[in-house]
């Protein structure tokens, strides 16, 4: 039996809401942060939100007008769907620690134990999203690591996401030769998308 061909159509429903409808979405009045559920919430779809968004527009940017016949290529669509999965599970670990981080300095918040539970929440969610198990396993894995030696006083103006960018940089099937030329490029870029997600959580938390 043939193997099936991945082509665009495979990138999820969501990826794609994610990508060509962020700039509707800056529009949307935004509601105050008051609840984990919400906290959550945003957590999840502001690091799918960065996460997506760097990656296809640095595709886009490096590939031009070829950026849609890759969809055809199996081979690419495979090591985009991995791209995008391991980046996005560094991010959701850099806004997770962001965001209780800045809580405990700014609102005095000690259920820091709250943080795993929200993150491995919301792991548990994103099987049904098919993301890859064994990504899954290793961010539990990798979070667990940089949970045993977090400062949570420091951590949220310590260079927070500054792992999400170099995981970028790392996963994005681009040339390596290419990569280094872009390494500059690459990391400011996600950095300025987190600039603004770290403006929007610190004007819309109300614990």
């Amino acid at each position: 039996m043939d193997k099936k061909k991945l082509s665009w159509k495979d990138l999820s429903l969501s990826d794609f809401k994610v990508y060509f409808f962020s700039l509707f979405k800056a529009f949307i009045p935004k509601t105050k942060i008051k609840t984990l559920d919400e906290l959550e919430e945003f957590i999840q779809t502001k690091s799918a939100w960065v996460s997506q968004v760097t990656l296809y527009s640095y595709l886009k940017t490096r590939m031009g007008t070829r950026y849609v016949l890759h969809f055809d290529n199996d081979e690419f669509m495979k090591s985009v769907n991995e791209a995008k999965w391991n980046i996005y599970s560094v991010a959701l670990q850099d806004l997770t620690f962001f965001t209780f981080s800045y809580l405990k300095v700014n609102f005095s918040y000690n259920e820091l134990d709250k943080a795993k539970e929200i993150f491995l929440k919301i792991l548990d969610d994103e099987t049904t999203n098919s993301m890859p198990l064994h990504i899954i396993e290793e961010a539990k894995k990798e979070f667990d690591e940089r949970l045993i030696k977090i400062d949570w006083e420091k951590y949220h103006n310590d260079r927070p996401f500054n792992p999400s960018a170099l995981s970028m940089y790392k996963w994005a099937p681009i040339a390596d030769e290419l990569k280094t030329l872009d390494r500059k490029i690459v990391l400011n870029s996600v950095i300025l998308k987190w600039d603004v997600i770290k403006k929007e959580f610190k004007d819309r938390i109300q614990f």
